[in-house]
Formats: C-alpha cells, sequence, structure tokens
C-alpha cells in the first residue's frame, strides 16, 4: 500500500493512504536513507510504502520504503551536533512567520532559513505578523525589511493572523499545495493557521513575558488536510536554524543577489571574502547590497552557531 505520512511522534506515524484512510505506522528494524544522517529517517509529508499487520484487534501498519523526495527541510538537530533533522518533505512553499519584537525575529535568522529553502528548491515566501500591534516607528522598520527581501526577490506579505489582515492573501499562496509554516514559538503560527481554517482549532498559548520567547504548543511536526484544497504542516517553534550539509564554495549562489554578481569576480571561486576585485563586496561598498545579508553570510561561512540569535544591526558599519 501506497499513503503520506501526516504525522510523526518519533516511534509511530500516522499514514493517510490513496482512499484516504488513516493507519498507525512503525518502522521494522533500522531504517536510513542513503547519505542522510538524521534523527528522524521518515518525515511528515514522504510518500511511503506499507503493509498492514494485525495484532488482535488492532490492525497497524509498517513502513517498508519512502519513495524519492521531491525536497525537504532540514536543520541540525538541538543537542546532537553531528546529527539533522528533516523537518518536513515534499513541500511545495514555506512560509516563515516573522514578528518584529514579540518575540523578535533577527535577520540573521531569516537568512538561514532562506538559504535552507534555496539549498532544497523550496519556495519561500516572508509573513510579517502582527503589524496590527505595531507602532509607526516599528512599521516603518518592518516596512524596511519587507522592501529588502522584495528586491531580493522574495514575496513579503504584512499579515495580522488576530485581525485577520491579508489572510486571503497567504490562502490564496495556499491553494493547491502543500505549504509548511515556521518560525519562532510565539509568533502567531497557530493562531494564523486558525484564522486560515477555523475549523482545525489548533492550540494557542500567549507569550511568555520573562523571556519574550513563545511556549511550544507544537511538538511534533504535522500535516492538515484543509477545505479549500490545500495541504499545511505545521511544525514546533524555532528556536534556532543550523544550516546543514552547505559547501563554503556554494553558499553564495543561495544568496540570490550574490549569486547575480558571481560572474564578476576575479576568481571563479570567490569566497566575497578576502578576495581581490570581488564583485559582491564592491557592490557593498556603494550600497547596492544590504549589509545584514552579507553578515548573515559571513557567519554561516564561519560556522557560527551562537551569534544569530542576537540582532546585527548592533553590529553594522
Amino acid at each position: 500500500m501506497k499513503g503520506i505520512v501526516y504525522k510523526s511522534t518519533g516511534s509511530w506515524y500516522s499514514v493517510k493512504d490513496d482512499s484516504g484512510n488513516f493507519y498507525d505506522c512503525r518502522i521494522k528494524g533500522r531504517f536510513r536513507i542513503q547519505g542522510i544522517k538524521s534523527t528522524n529517517p521518515v518525515a511528515v509529508g514522504d510518500r511511503v510504502v506499507f503493509e498492514l499487520e494485525e495484532t488482535g484487534d488492532a490492525v497497524t501498519g509498517v513502513i517498508k520504503a519512502i519513495e524519492d523526495r521531491d525536497n525537504y527541510i532540514i536543520r541540525k538537530s538541538v543537542n546532537l551536533s553531528k546529527q539533522t533533522h528533516i523537518i518536513a518533505a515534499n513541500i511545495d512553499r514555506c512560509f516563515l512567520i516573522i514578528t518584529l519584537n514579540n518575540p523578535p525575529t533577527f535577520t540573521a535568522f531569516i537568512d538561514r532559513f532562506l538559504v535552507t529553502c534555496e539549498a532544497y528548491g523550496i519556495e519561500a515566501v516572508l509573513l510579517f505578523n502582527k503589524v496590527d500591534t505595531l507602532s509607526a516607528e516599528e512599521f516603518g522598520e518592518v516596512k524596511y525589511l519587507a522592501e529588502m527581501y522584495r528586491e531580493i526577490g522574495y514575496t513579503c506579505i504584512g499579515i495580522s493572523a488576530k485581525t485577520g489582515k491579508n489572510v486571503d492573501q497567504v490562502k490564496a499562496l495556499m491553494t493547491g499545495t502543500t505549504s509548511m509554516f515556521s518560525g519562532h514559538s510565539g509568533v502567531g503560527k497557530s493562531t494564523l493557521v486558525n484564522a486560515i481554517e477555523p475549523a482545525l482549532d489548533l492550540k494557542t498559548k500567549a507569550i511568555s513575558d520573562q523571556h519574550m520567547q513563545g511556549q511550544h504548543t507544537t511538538t511534533f511536526a504535522e500535516m492538515f488536510d484543509l477545505s479549500f484544497d490545500a495541504r499545511i504542516i505545521d511544525t514546533p517553534g524555532i528556536k534556532g536554524f543550523g544550516v546543514v550539509d552547505i559547501e563554503k564554495e556554494e553558499l553564495g549562489d543561495y544568496f540570490p543577489e550574490f549569486f547575480a554578481l558571481k560572474e564578476h569576480c576575479k576568481f571563479n571561486n570567490c569566497l566575497h571574502l578576502e578576495e581581490p576585485k570581488c564583485a559582491v563586496k564592491e557592490a557593498l561598498e556603494r550600497d547596492e547590497l544590504h549589509w545584514s545579508r552579507y553578515e548573515s553570510y559571513k557567519q554561516i561561512i564561519e560556522g557560527d552557531e551562537e551569534n544569530y540569535r542576537r540582532n546585527i544591526y548592533d553590529q553594522n558599519p
């Protein structure tokens, strides 16, 4: 039998077959996908082959194989630096939900997420949430950020999950696709999903005042069928986003505005760091590129896994 994984709880997987029936499935024995050292060999969104087993009154399934993935989104595991965690597979579009200060989402985090989407061939959309709560000055900051990312080529939408502002634009982009929603805990993912599909009634929690961080409400990624020909993958709130399996020499290719200048660099393997006649650095000096993007690029190249949780505007020249 064939089906799609809708939920993973670590040891059991909820799989929906071609007829719309759900089965609890598990993996038998060691199960590894060649070339991927991940803590979870099977991810939400995977297309799998499984067999049914009857034990007493219960009918469960055993996953035998995973079909080739169109793509997947991956990050470093929280506690195991050598291990990776596949968040979800076979995604048409990734929505990153961003809040300016409640909790803060810094550009370094946004850029790491975008690099991962570029590297794995997934279209990314940036949703600036809670615009109804912003002062005039804060709204100006959001506008600046959105313009910056639009210039690079990303779709950016200012939304309010609470009031419903521009939620119809998000629904239009989701129709006919499998979308993933991601972002820090507390940015309003569950509130937004509920605004899009109230019948789901996902749990929401208030921001923790003490740390200005959201409290985790989603423990495992889970996919839901929506009423308007769409599927959504809701993911746990992400604190950090370690970039995985990207060589230094290819990192610049996943910053589209750097890639566009690459052919004008003196060296074809230019890392845009100390090399002479680097088109990227020359464009930076002319203020044709954004310094925050270059700072993010350098942090990733240098393997800096801590500082991207800080506001890099504090360090800009």
